[in-house]
């Protein structure tokens, strides 16, 4: 008994060590600022528009 006690213990040390020296999670990553995506959009929209009054027109 004694045998199987230490070999459990010498396997479950170095285990113990590897996963408390593990990293912690990383921080969130900080976030650009997407300039013109508004413009963009409206942009697309007011093209959408004249398109589909171009298609009513005809």
């Amino acid at each position: 008994m004694f045998t199987t006690l230490t070999r459990i213990a010498l396997f479950v040390l170095p285990l113990i060590t590897v996963v408390i020296a593990q990293p912690s999670f990383p921080g969130e990553p900080d976030q650009a600022p997407i300039g013109g995506l508004g413009l963009l959009a409206a942009a697309g929209g007011a093209l959408a528009i004249k398109k589909l009054l171009d298609k009513h027109k005809k």
